[in-house]
């Protein structure tokens, strides 16, 4: 009987010291709403139309916010496409180039889907792009690209940062996204991208 009563007392004990653990497990869950996958919206913008449709997507995907910053800040004579020596000119047209960063993304394992944004610099990516694909391994990750131009389409822009990827990350066709889209279109993007995120 004595050893009946123990071995209740114990399974008790163990269900008490337990329940913290669940409890804090379930509420985790629930302030990501009903997405069930960690998702990033890593992106880099100079004039602030990508910051703000990647402040956005962020937020109707209930994402992490990452800004790709350069370690040295690009002055507007560095972004004078009219003048062939300035800096983006220079780094556009060497393929070897890449920009360093200022600070990385902490825990980027814990990420499953990664939104990439951009803006069009001479129909490609800004090569500090380029450098963020290589600093990381995003083998098993899904990555969506995005980029905001005035009038450019995203072109091989997608095309030329996926050959940077191992065949183990899942890449899907990039979009151009106007920076004045509606609330709204930026859901109906997101859901129809089959990746079963919860938009709203």
């Amino acid at each position: 009987m004595k050893t009946c009563i123990k071995k209740y007392l114990f399974i008790i004990t163990l269900i008490i010291l337990c329940m913290p653990t669940v409890y804090a497990q379930n509420n985790k869950t629930s302030d990501k709403g009903d997405n069930m996958k960690n998702i990033l919206v890593a992106y880099f913008s100079c004039t602030g139309n990508t910051r703000s449709l990647a402040g956005q997507i962020a937020t109707v995907s209930k994402a992490d916010l990452y800004e790709i910053k350069p370690k040295i800040p690009y002055t507007s004579g560095d972004l004078n496409w009219r003048y062939n020596s300035s800096r983006s000119n220079k780094e556009n047209n060497d393929s070897s180039s890449r920009p360093a960063i200022s600070g990385k993304v902490e825990n980027m394992a814990k990420y499953d889907i990664i939104f990439l944004g951009y803006p069009i610099w001479w129909g490609q990516a800004p090569k500090i792009i380029y450098t963020f694909l290589d600093s990381y391994d995003f083998s098993g990750k899904t990555i969506v690209p995005f980029c905001t131009s005035g009038s450019s389409q995203i072109g091989s822009s997608a095309s030329n940062l996926h050959k940077l990827c191992s065949e183990k990350t899942t890449w899907l066709p990039g979009s151009r996204i106007a920076g004045n889209t509606s609330r709204s279109a930026i859901v109906t993007w997101i859901t129809g991208l089959g990746l079963n995120i919860k938009a709203e």
